[in-house]
């Protein structure tokens, strides 16, 4: 599909800017990529970024018809923090996968919120992945952003990408952390041993964490501290390994630790409990929270008791 769009007065605008005010569906960084692969013209020529728009330029932009999607609507229970036309935040519980992978296309986050949103969902994310922005875990519960346009779908990716969204984590770790507070800062990138596995490596990318001690227990067994965990950015398994760098694996992480499950649970004590950002089209300051599940609970106040 081709669709035009003729410069009607004069404008002292680069090119990329221009077009991203004139298509709201459009990032900046879209409208590179597609001048990068030669989508768009500007009379008949492929121009640069910072190609100057003037008065009467014919610009043409070869758009591709969105796919549809292999999923099937699936009548999952979820749990509805927030809805609005726009978008939805749901409180994910543990053992749910977010998006399926190519042959598993059942059971899935994705496949809920299509039978909830009943086709209103943005189609960014690709045909298996409709309306989502970002994801959590499998075993990793909490509040996840949904978007149901392209729109919305774009401003959360780009309130993502600039740290506009504050996001906190609440996790029980093995261990007691003397520290009342501290930031983890390494890079995190695909394990070199393990092809499943994210690794603390030079090769990787930048990697923030800050975590703050909630409390601390100590049983005659093993002790253990619980944390409220903030993210600056959103690596695969981020927390998760970074904890586990620093000597102090989450609770039930089998993948990241040593294999002990003292608790015998299945998935690891992380939380996504707040959520806090501007909304990206009512522009309303957004707070949202989740209550820790209740097998987390119940391990708090296992601890609690025998302190």
């Amino acid at each position: 599909m081709i669709k035009t769009i003729i410069v009607s007065k004069e404008e002292e605008e680069r090119l990329d800017s221009y077009l991203a005010k004139q298509e709201e569906t459009f990032s900046r960084s879209r409208i590179q990529k597609l001048l990068e692969e030669k989508k768009i013209t500007v009379n008949g020529k492929v121009p640069k970024a910072s190609y100057k728009v003037q008065k009467g330029d014919e610009i043409q932009i070869q758009i591709e018809a969105p796919k549809e999607t292999k999923l099937t609507p699936q009548e999952i229970p979820l749990e509805i923090v927030y809805e609005d036309e726009n978008m939805l935040v749901v409180n994910k519980q543990k053992g749910l996968v977010v998006h399926p992978g190519c042959g598993n296309l059942e059971g899935t986050l994705a496949n809920a919120v299509m039978a909830h949103c009943k086709g209103s969902l943005s189609g960014i994310g690709g045909e298996l992945r409709p309306g989502i922005v970002h994801r959590l875990d499998k075993d990793t519960s909490g509040l996840l952003m949904i978007a149901k346009n392209d729109k919305t779908h774009i401003a959360l990716s780009e309130k993502i990408k600039n740290r506009e969204i504050k996001k906190t984590y609440i996790a029980l770790v093995r261990g007691i952390i003397s520290e009342k507070e501290a930031t983890i800062c390494m890079p995190i990138g695909r394990s070199t041993t393990d092809r499943k596995k994210m690794a603390v490596t030079k090769k990787g990318k930048e990697a923030i964490t800050h975590f703050k001690v909630l409390n601390r227990y100590t049983t005659t067994k093993a002790s253990y501290t619980l944390l409220e965990v903030k993210i600056d950015t959103g690596r695969t398994h981020q927390i998760r390994v970074h904890l586990a760098e620093i000597g102090h694996p989450i609770v039930g992480d089998m993948v990241y630790s040593n294999g002990k499950n003292e608790f015998g649970i299945k998935g690891q004590c992380l939380h996504a409990q707040r959520l806090e950002f501007m909304h990206p089209i009512t522009k309303k300051e957004m707070k949202l929270e989740a209550k820790v599940p209740e097998y987390f609970q119940e391990i708090l106040m296992q601890l609690e008791e025998k302190k």
